[in-house]
């Protein structure tokens, strides 16, 4: 049975972690990874995925998604080679399905590894 995402998001080339992400931290929590999205970026923590999608045309308004590891159930990785610019990964979690599309320069192993360890470090 198909379902439709909840939300979907594109991430894009891995970039140096945003300085301005540590006031979003808990104690005890870790930025480990972060990626461009098309507004914006996306960070592993050791105990979440952060995303933060600037809004509007000035990009002031940043809207904030936290999502737990713990509340992912399963993933899935797509892709087709190293010719592949449309991989996807796709996330089942306790809120819902969500989508997330890799544009070129993205690496899909990476990602893979990346959910692969705060899933399974997280249960």
């Amino acid at each position: 049975m198909e379902t439709a995402p909840i939300t979907s998001w594109t991430l894009q080339n891995e970039i140096p972690i945003p300085e301005d992400v540590t006031p979003l931290l808990v104690a005890g929590e870790d930025a480990v990874a972060a990626f461009k999205t098309f507004r914006d970026s996306a960070v592993f923590t050791t105990k979440r995925l952060i995303v933060r999608d600037a809004q509007g045309l000035t990009g002031k308004k940043v809207e904030i998604y936290s999502l737990p590891y713990s509340n992912i159930n399963m993933w899935s990785s797509e892709n087709a080679g190293k010719l592949d610019w449309n991989s996807e990964i796709e996330l089942w979690t306790r809120a819902g399905h969500i989508k997330i599309k890799l544009s070129k320069g993205a690496d899909v192993r990476r990602l893979d590894g990346l959910i692969a360890w705060a899933v399974l470090n997280s249960h």
